[in-house]
């Protein structure tokens, strides 16, 4: 069996373990290996939990990059075994593994949107009332006799109905808290599916299949790899594979 490429990298923490507190001076960011982390906050004796990882996600990135205290507490949900990254092995991690330096990039890019909305609606607040807009809820399967153009699970009879403006195909990402319009996290039990793995893209009548960069285990249209970023057209029964996940095309 050949050595893990982080071996001398793995630290391992119990269920319920502390990782880091809330205000400690970090160097290092974790990459989960197996297990899950609880990312959280204390005020005044109260918990509040700010989201759940598992393998392949990554947390304590601000450390390096920053050198500033931690900003929240980390503790093992169950037996967890962690890759710890310093400064010096940062240049390594992202050279060897590209989807994680995409989605380092996407979750920084993400939390800088934020705080621009955020900025934009206190500059607004003066003019204009709080208002609440229901989002639809796309990424959730539905009855395939309810919807028009779809993704098919085969043999499910269930659909994922594709948005106008573009459709991303991929899995829920706690890390950046991107929740593509297909989420097939439920359904993707081997991970093979990427964070952000596919989009489709519709102009006028036709569609099309698109592999998002980074993403791993492939994406097909009727047995055929696609190349990253290259649109592929698709039709009526095309037969999809987004890693090990098959699912079938309908207008």
């Amino acid at each position: 069996m050949s050595k893990h490429p982080f071996q001398n990298f793995l630290v391992r923490f119990a269920d319920g373990e502390s990782i880091f507190a809330d205000g400690d001076h970090g160097t290092t960011m974790y990459i989960i290996q197996s297990g899950k982390v609880r990312l959280f906050r204390e005020n005044n004796g109260s918990k509040r939990v700010l989201g759940e990882l598992g393998k392949g996600d990554f947390f304590g990135e601000m450390s390096i990059l920053e050198g500033l205290p931690r900003t929240m507490s980390a503790e093992a949900v169950e037996a967890t075994e962690l890759i710890e990254i310093n400064s010096t092995t940062f240049d390594r991690m992202i050279k060897g593994n590209i989807e994680i330096a995409i989605r380092l990039l996407r979750k920084l890019s993400i939390r800088l949107r934020a705080a621009e909305e955020k900025l934009e609606r206190l500059q607004e607040a003066d003019s204009a009332g709080p208002t609440s807009v229901s989002a639809p809820m796309i990424g959730r399967p539905v009855q395939a006799a309810d919807t028009g153009v779809r993704l098919e699970l085969p043999d499910e009879g269930f659909a994922y109905p594709i948005n106008e403006d573009g459709t991303l195909i991929g899995r829920y990402d706690p890390v950046t808290e991107l929740n593509p319009d297909v989420d097939l996290t439920e359904i993707d039990l081997k991970r093979s599916v990427s964070r952000r793995h596919a989009r489709i893209i519709r102009e006028g009548d036709e569609f099309a299949l698109i592999e998002e960069i980074g993403a791993l285990n492939g994406t097909f249209v009727n047995g055929t790899k696609l190349v990253a970023g290259q649109p592929h057209p698709i039709s009526d029964g095309d037969q999809l594979g987004v890693g090990m996940v098959k699912l079938v095309f309908r207008v």
